[in-house]
Order: structure tokens, then sequence, then C-alpha cells
């Protein structure tokens, strides 16, 4: 007891004389509880207090659900819905008595604007944005060959293409962020060179421009020159040890047609794979002018991604993650809208992403205009995330967000990839049983009237009229009959300021 006594001695003598806490001061060694309560309460919430439809980001039965379906094991429920049905803003799918059994577990969208050389046949679930560097090798590695076994895209994320993603064998789509990362020339903008002998790789199938993510868009970032690898500045075009700053905007344009330029000229450079934007909606007339921009040139982006606000990252700001951006439905209805009602819906093909892991959430959003989903967080969980909430840290418990190459060890890639693979397949197959049960044979011929949305406890509407949709062509025919008549009057093609904005002002 001597030894022990005699430390706890020392350390209260050292609370009672150190200056940086009161409470040590004032109790010494007993208010270190405090912090040791601290640092196992998210862990103690999580395991002990919390039902199973509390907790965020996601809750109990939403992981559970995603673990078992990646672990190949029934992922069915007893004894009824944990869900408030009876209050706002709950939704369920209207089934059909004249339900439908398909066979076919593998929807795909083909993804190309009229006259684009190489259209890509997606799957409906894919990988969605994480590069290399917020996520270790062993993690980018299992992702891309799950994804390769299943038979679905892996977006790269904004940090490059790494040799992580090619060893994997996926289908690539390579997002081009504002540090055109890949192909980024020595003053921080894009390389046109560069871009062509990546682009040009047969494992790439889309480009997509990110303009901003859900989780901080309009944010940008630094990458301090101490976390470039060799490995990261190989993916990412620059040199080892160099601190490289992702600016808020692009710097290759500036306006929604000089936009749809540089679309194109990626679009010729790649030898005519589809090239798309991704964005979380922000300004309304910014979107709606991005549409009228393709009306006035005849250019058109393949596709558009909306990334919800509820998106997740490696870190970010508490207002960003909380306050800015859309919420993934808001911005999907918007976007949505903006192509239905310009008539560009056929032509420029709309997917999303955003805490979208359940058939459920899958079939609403296409419901709602989606052609297709994708999710990070959802495979995060199939490699095996905890939700542990230290992204940020480098210090992943699971070895999936971080670069220490000893936490990473305990992430097998072989039997992670398996879990990916399945994650994808059983979550197919549980799609099609709800689009079976609403009388389709495939997602895209959901409708917004086969969601229904309680307004209040009293009230229903079907997704049609609750979320104001525009009907096709009618923002060219007659706007002022849309809840978006105001934006449409200020979004103009040749610039995002909006018109009038100084006499609002």
């Amino acid at each position: 007891m001597g030894i022990p006594a005699g430390a706890l001695a020392i350390l209260g003598f050292y609370d009672m004389v150190q200056r940086s806490h009161a409470l040590w001061r004032n109790f010494p060694v007993i208010a270190r509880i405090r912090w040791i309560a601290e640092e196992l309460r998210p862990f103690l919430r999580s395991y002990i207090v919390e039902s199973e439809t509390e907790g965020r980001p996601f809750n109990n039965e939403e992981r559970a659900m995603v673990y078992r379906r990646a672990k190949d094991v029934t992922s069915v429920e007893p004894f009824g819905s944990h869900l408030d049905i009876d209050r706002p803003p709950y939704e369920w799918l209207a089934h059909s008595i004249a339900a439908k059994h398909t066979e076919n577990n593998d929807p795909r969208v083909l993804i190309g604007a009229p006259g684009t050389p190489q259209p890509y046949s997606a799957s409906i679930f894919n990988i969605s944005a994480m590069s290399f560097g917020a996520l270790g090798a062993h993690a980018i590695e299992a992702l891309s060959k799950g994804a390769a076994m299943g038979g679905f895209y892996h977006d790269t994320g904004e940090g490059g293409v790494s040799r992580y993603h090619k060893r994997g064998g996926a289908d690539l789509v390579w997002e081009l962020g504002s540090g055109y990362f890949g192909c980024r020339a020595k003053d921080g903008g894009f390389d046109a060179v560069r871009f062509e002998d990546t682009a040009r790789d047969p494992q790439i199938k889309m480009i997509e421009i990110k303009l901003s993510q859900g989780a901080k868009p309009g944010h940008g970032g630094v990458l301090p020159g101490e976390k470039v690898t060799e490995e990261i500045a190989e993916a990412r075009g620059i040199e080892v040890g160099e601190t490289c700053v992702s600016p808020p905007a692009h710097s290759a344009f500036s306006t929604p047609i000089e936009m749809l330029e540089f679309a194109a000229k990626l679009r010729e450079l790649s030898g005519g794979k589809p090239v798309g934007i991704k964005f979380a909606v922000g300004n309304r007339w910014e979107t709606l002018a991005i549409c009228k921009a393709m009306l006035e040139t005849g250019l058109r982006v393949d596709f558009m991604v909306v990334d919800g606000g509820e998106g997740g990252t490696g870190a970010a700001p508490a207002e960003f993650l909380d306050h800015v951006g859309a919420p993934l439905r808001q911005g999907l209805v918007l976007t949505r809208n903006a192509l239905v009602g310009t008539g560009l819906k056929d032509d420029v093909k709309l997917g999303c992403s955003g805490k979208q892991i359940s058939a459920f959430s899958i079939a609403s959003s296409m419901a709602l205009g989606a052609d297709w989903i994708n999710t990070a967080r959802g495979f995060m969980f199939a490699l095996g995330c905890i939700q542990s909430l230290n992204c940020h840290n480098n210090t992943c418990p699971t070895g999936i967000a971080t670069s220490d190459k000893s936490r990473q060890r305990g992430l097998v890639v072989d039997d992670k990839a398996v879990r990916v693979r399945n994650f994808h397949h059983n979550t197919m197959n549980a799609l099609m049983e709800v689009v079976g049960a609403a009388g389709c044979s495939h997602p895209s011929e959901l409708t917004p009237r086969h969601i229904m949305h309680r307004v209040t406890e009293d009230i229903i509407y079907s997704a049609e009229r609750a979320y104001q949709l525009v009907k096709p062509g009618e923002l060219l025919d007659a706007p002022e009959e849309t809840s978006l008549a105001h934006e449409w009057d200020m979004a103009q093609a040749h610039t995002f300021v909006p018109r009038g904005l100084r006499a609002a002002r």
C-alpha cells in the first residue's frame, strides 16, 4: 500500500500547486474523476444508456443493421417497430395489393448525357467520397476490393487516385476538388496534362467535380506538410512534406457557363467519360443558374450528386456540421425540381449522398428523383467502424480512419472486403423487396406518390404534395406558378451572383 499511497500523495500535492485547473487545486485527486468520466461518457451512453433509436449520428439500430448485413446474417427484427410512427416527420412507403417479386437484385443506371462517348452503367448503390489520407491504406483497399467483388463503384474522394484505390480493382469515380489533387500544377491550379494522364486509366469510369461537400460546404482546407507522406504525395501529385491548400472555391472557373466549359474540357481530356458535379445545396438560385447555363449553351454535365448537410467528414467546425448546407431531403428536392422544371432530367442523371444506409432511405430518395445513391459511413460500418468519433485524432480504434500503421494492422483487407460486398448485396436484396412491395420492378419506377409523409399527427400528404414538386417543364412554361418563381428570376447563366442583389439589400 505504501507505493500507491505515496503516488497519490505526490499527485495530490501537484494538483494543489498547479495553476491550470481550478477544480484540481480545490479538490486534489478526487476532481480527476470528472475527467475520467468525460472520457468514458460517450462509450457508456452508447453501450449502456441509449435506447435502440437514440444516438447520433447513427443510432444503435441503424449500426446493428449494417453490421448484420455485412456479416451476411439475418437482419430481421422482432415484435414491431421502435419508431414513433404517430409523430412527424415519419414517412412510409405505400405498398401495392399487386405486389411483385423480382429476380433482379442488381439494378443499374446508365450515366451519360446524349453524345457522351463512354457512358457508364452504375449500380444504384455505391461508395461515396472518402480520401486516402482521411482513411488508411487498408480501409481504402478493402473498400475498393469489395466494390470490385460486388460490381459497384468507389468514389476516390478529393485526395486523388491512390495506389490502394487501384490495388483493390474497383470501378473508380475520380473526385476533383478545388485542390486539384492528382492534376495539381505548381501554383495550385489545374494541370490538364497530368489530368489526362490519370483520367484515361480504364479503371476510372467517371469524373466528379466537387463544388462543395455536405459536412463543410464552402470551407476549404489545409493539409499540413508533416502529414504529407510519400504515399499521400504520390496520390495528390505534390511534394513530400509540402503544405498545400484547398481553397473554398475552384480557380479553374467562376461562373456557371465557365463551369460547364470546364466539364466539357475534362470530358474531352478523359476520352469521353461522364463528367458531373457534386455539391451541397446552398443558395437555391445557384443551382437554377447552372440549369439556365445548360439551356443557354447546350452544354451538359452528365450527372449531379447532391450531398446532404448531414454528411460526415474527418473533422469540421461545429457551425458547419450543424448549420451550413441544406439537409439531403431539401437539397435533393430542390435539385430535382430544377432539373425536372427545366426539362433537363432526362439528360442529367441525379445522385445523392447523406446518411442513407437502409433500403427505405434508398427507395424514398429514388422516389423523389434520385437515380442512384452513395453512402460513405454505411460502408465504414461494414468495415467495422464503431462510431468512436476519433476520426480527427488519428486514433481510430478499428484502423479505418487513421494513418497509424499499428492500428491499421487490425483491419484485414480480404475479410473486410467480403463484408463490404455483403453489405451492398444484402441491402440491394432488401431494396428490391421494398420495390416489389410497391408493385414495381425497378427502383426507377418509384414515384413521389409512393412515399407518404406525416405532416402533423392528423395530416398526411404524399411526397408530391408535401414537397411542392415542380411539373416537367414548368419552370420554362409557367415559373410564376411554382415555389421557385423568385429564385428562378434571380438566377443568371453568366454569374452565380443573383439578379437584383444590390436592390434587395
